[in-house]
Parts: structure tokens; sequence; C-alpha cells
């Protein structure tokens, strides 16, 4: 039986990943930064009382010498739970060497076998929140899917707003966005807070449609389930190298449309997230005088669908997150 306090521990563990990657924000060393909230976020879960394996991480061991595919974490004692970790220390690298808005600290945590295995390639996406629930379809058109939420949300076209990464490759989401009068607001990186902010009304995000990172669409899978909300995938391999990958790893058809119940197998899965920067939902970190430094984040459990946003205040000298 998983504990309900492990949701505090997870925020412990963006916490560590968002303090120490901010100290690099807007100094244009965007692996400096990666390397801070790697180190950070290892540091974190060697307090967590689990027995955990890293699904989604940094890349394979021979490529990432922390939080690898296949590393354990956590306390590891014989009586803790056994749980899958998809986790993206820092997304959006090039945003914090910016000092750009959408850098945050992100994971995903569910019962072994709970998250899909997802290869580091594209992934198409579309996503929506509890509102709209069953209405998106990946197969449709875009101009399809918008008119479906409007309906859904019982809201006119014309104040429905997308979020889209601009991208080249999505211009044809625009293009049908603008067509029939709905309003688009464009991203540069950071996928998973695109899809965390259509699950909060207060955001004024209504729908996410876009193609990026499939590692960054599972962990979005899971604050997507967090809220209720709806999300369907489809791995998008760019050569027979990426597609041999796929098999590799037990997925037979590269195809196919991955509904929610795919991407996350379990009912009872959390999602964690801190700011880095600021973003729809979350501000970033604020350093203080005296040492001090304020984080403001997320915690969400699907099965309870509680939603805790946690804000921190860090007494840097004391604090054991950071060295």
């Amino acid at each position: 039986m998983m504990k309900t306090d492990l949701a505090m521990g997870l925020i412990r563990v963006t916490e560590s990943a968002a303090l120490r990657a901010s100290k690099w924000m807007g100094k244009g060393n965007k692996i400096a930064a990666d390397q801070a909230a790697v180190d950070g976020m290892e540091k974190a879960f060697g307090l967590m009382p689990i027995r955990g394996t890293v699904v989604i991480g940094e890349g394979e061991l021979d490529e990432a010498p922390m939080l690898y595919i296949g590393q354990q974490v956590g306390i590891g004692d014989d009586d803790m739970p056994e749980m899958d970790i998809a986790v993206d220390p820092l997304e959006g690298t090039t945003l914090i060497a910016k000092g750009h808005p959408n850098a945050t600290s992100v994971l995903a945590m569910g019962p072994k076998g709970s998250l899909f295995h997802a290869p580091d390639m594209y992934m198409k996406k579309i996503a929506a929140g509890p509102g709209a629930k069953g209405v998106i379809d990946i197969n449709k058109s875009p101009k399809e899917n918008i008119l479906s939420v409007a309906r859904a949300l019982n809201k006119p076209v014309e104040e429905l707003t997308i979020m889209v990464q601009e991208r080249e490759r999505h211009d044809y989401i625009i293009r049908d966005a603008r067509e029939v009068g709905a309003r688009v607001k464009l991203f540069g990186d950071g996928d998973v807070a695109a899809v965390l902010a259509c699950g909060f009304e207060e955001t004024g995000v209504d729908l996410m449609m876009g193609t990026g990172g499939a590692p960054e669409g599972v962990i979005s899978a899971a604050a997507i389930k967090c809220l209720g909300g709806d999300m369907q995938a489809q791995l998008v391999p760019m050569n027979e190298g990426e597609a041999n990958r796929c098999r590799e790893m037990g997925i037979e058809d590269v195809t196919k449309v991955l509904m929610i119940s795919d991407l996350i197998k379990s009912e009872d899965v959390y999602f964690a997230a801190t700011a880095i920067t600021d973003c729809d939902l979350l501000k970033g970190v604020i350093y203080n005088k005296n040492e001090y430094a304020k984080t403001h984040s997320i915690v969400m459990r699907s099965s309870t669908e509680t939603i805790r946003f946690v804000e921190t205040i860090h007494n840097l000298k004391k604090s054991n997150l950071i060295d």
C-alpha cells in the first residue's frame, strides 16, 4: 500500500533540483544547469522510502552517469513499495539558460510496471482538461478537435485557447486554429508545463497539440491523469533505427495510438513539479536576502484526486536539499 506522505517527499525531490538549477538562470550555460538539477534530484531521492527504478531519465547508463534508465533510487528497504520513476530534472534547458519562462523540474511515479517506457524520440500529443475528457481524437484534424473541445466546454470557439509549441512542424495546427477563430498561445519549450496548464481553468488554456519528446509525454500523461483530463499520443520514429529501438523496448506497433491508459497503466500515480522560472501555473524560484529562497510547487495523486500547491521558504544555510 502506497503511503500518502510520499507526495511531500516528491516535492522535496523537485525542489532540490529546482533550487540548484535556478542558480544558473540566465547565465547561458544549459549543461551546468541541467547537471545541477540532476545532482539535486538524485540526492533528494536518496531520502525517499521507496524501491524506485528510473524508467524514463537522462538516458542510458553509458550516456548518463546519474538518473539513467534502470538506476535504482530511494532508500530501498525490502518493505518499501517498488515504484517506476519518470524524471526530467530540468525541463527547458534552453529556457533557463536564457532566463525564459516555463523551466521546471518534473517527475512522475507509479507502482512497478505502471509507466509506459517511452524511447527518447518524438511523440505526437493532444491533451485536454477534465471538461473535454473523451472528445479529443489524435486521428482527427486540429480543426475538428478544436470544435469538439469547444462544444464539450460549452465555450465559443473564439474564446478557446490552444497551446502550441512554436515550431515549423506545427504550422498546420496554428493555421487550423486561426481559421476557426480560436486563440493560439505559442511557447518555446516545456511540453509538460503546457499540458499541465490544460488542467486548470485559471490558466485559460483549453487544449494542447503538437509533437515533442516522448519521455515528456509520459510525464505529462501522469499529470493530466491526476487532474481527470485526457491525453492521446503516437510515437513518431524518424528513421528505421528509432523504429527498431521501439521494438527492442517491446513496442511492436510503433504507429499505435496510445490512450492515457496505455501511457499510465495504474489508477494510483503521482506527479510533482517545481517551477524554476515563472510558468502559467507556478512562480519560479525567488531568492531573498539573508540566504533564503522561495519555491512554488504542485504535487498530485490520481487515486485520491488530491492536488496540493506548495509554497516553501528555504533557509539555504540549513537546508539539506543543497550543498
